[in-house]
């Protein structure tokens, strides 16, 4: 995002992950099903923060000779480009015809989300389910945290030696699949019904 107002600055990048957690939790993050899109706008409101987060990213956008590349668009374009990877990968439209996701990721719910709601398509091309994952909830200390872990801090608890949040849409996404995973086999909730046994 270009800043944290979701009325006043724009999503820069967008990126999704098709994880099927049923058949392709050992499929290598590289190869499962990725979506990646640059927004173009023709001007741009935003944080000095922000922007100098995403300063390769705007340096992208700014290239001329990328005007035509097929992973940079505007955003009246971008949701309907989703949709159509999300159909070849799987994904069944509604009786209205629009692709509701699950989304997962970090602060989706309180943060990306408010963003994608102001995109042109939203709600009829593609939606979020009402419940989303944040891998946060999976690794929170109860006893320690005060609030939800950040990225670096689920990052050291799943065992890494560097953690390093790549501040870039698709490699975020796919970091989220990869701290989302050690869950699938063993649920928490299983965990906590085999104690109780």
């Amino acid at each position: 995002m270009s800043g944290s107002d979701p009325l006043r600055h724009q999503i820069l990048e967008l990126a999704a992950v098709v994880e099927d957690t049923r058949r392709t939790a050992t499929t290598p993050l590289a190869e499962l099903p990725a979506f990646r899109r640059a927004l173009r706008y023709r001007e741009l409101t935003g944080t000095p923060g922000a922007l100098a987060l995403n300063a390769r990213l705007l340096v992208e956008l700014a290239d001329k000779s990328k005007a035509n590349a097929p992973d940079i668009c505007r955003p009246e374009e971008v949701l309907a480009q989703l949709r159509e990877f999300l159909l070849a990968n799987g994904f069944k439209p509604d009786k209205k015809d629009c692709v509701s996701i699950t989304l997962a990721g970090k602060n989706v719910g309180t943060f990306d989300l408010l963003f994608l709601r102001q995109l042109p398509g939203w709600g009829t091309l593609v939606r979020a389910e009402p419940a989303v994952l944040d891998p946060a909830a999976f690794y929170l200390n109860w006893h320690k945290d005060s609030r939800l872990p950040s990225m670096l801090i689920c990052q050291a608890r799943a065992g890494d030696a560097e953690p390093h949040v790549a501040h870039e849409a698709l490699a975020d996404a796919l970091e989220v699949v990869r701290l989302l995973r050690p869950f699938y086999e063993r649920p928490f909730y299983k965990e906590v019904l085999s104690k109780e046994e």
